[in-house]
């Protein structure tokens, strides 16, 4: 028993009054063998392993969230998954944990989803990708991603004032799923917003109005007092 040598052999031998040469050891419970470091003849030290048996009918998925949507995350929540394998299969499972740490370079902090894996379809080190439903059934005002210019530090959309007019308007955002974007201020239900191209309205009025700030420099330059000098340009 202190060798922990199983239970059905220390009755063999009780039973037989005799030890056996060789004894089958059981792995402790059902699984994969992950990793083998046994072969025969080898003599092993305790504490060294011999083989490593993993049970991979309920797996864990470790994600990175980004540091901007650890707000609306919490344990419990429902996951969807995809696999890159089964690019046309679903994967369901909940948040288990969210670990206490931001890393400082990619600015994510990681979370453990626990999900069923019955016919092992999922392997151990795979790629998935995870959409945690952190929404509600609250309505919110909401524009299509494509709609939003977003500088890292301040989010702008372009509102339709009719007649080829465009008045570009600072907002705040929300959260994100689906395609849109949640609009907390900043533009009004039934404003016409710009969803498309926009990046190339905003670059036109950049370029209209770098073009102006260089005719009144010009013109600024020109008709400045020359303090009574006057003179030709000379070809150098």
């Amino acid at each position: 028993m202190n060798l922990e040598v199983p239970e059905a052999v220390i009755t063999a031998i009780e039973k037989n009054g005799s030890v056996p040469i060789a004894i089958d050891w059981s792995a402790p419970r059902d699984g994969v063998v992950l990793e083998r470091n046994a072969i025969e003849g080898m003599r092993a030290q305790p504490g060294d392993v011999l083989f490593r048996v993993a049970d991979t009918s309920v797996v864990w998925a470790m994600v990175d969230v980004a540091e901007r949507d650890l707000g609306v995350i919490a344990v419990g929540q429902p996951v969807m998954l995809k696999a890159r394998s089964f690019s046309n299969r679903e994967f369901t499972g909940r948040i288990a944990v969210v670990y206490p740490q931001v890393n400082r370079e990619t600015r994510t902090a990681r979370v453990r989803i626990e999900l069923t894996n019955a016919d092992l379809a999922l392997l151990p080190d795979m790629y998935v990708d995870a959409e945690i439903n952190a929404g509600n059934a609250a309505p919110v005002l909401a524009l299509p991603d494509s709609s939003v210019l977003d500088t890292g530090t301040r989010q702008t959309v372009l509102v339709d004032k009719g007649d080829g007019r465009f008045e570009p308007r600072q907002i705040k955002i929300g959260r994100r799923g689906d395609g849109f974007v949640e609009i907390r201020d900043g533009i009004n239900e039934g404003e016409a917003i710009v969803t498309s191209a926009n990046f190339l309205i905003d670059a036109e009025s950049n370029l209209k109005a770098a073009l102006k700030g260089f005719a009144e420099g010009s013109a600024a330059q020109t008709a400045a007092p020359s303090d009574g000098a006057t003179g030709t340009g000379e070809r150098q």
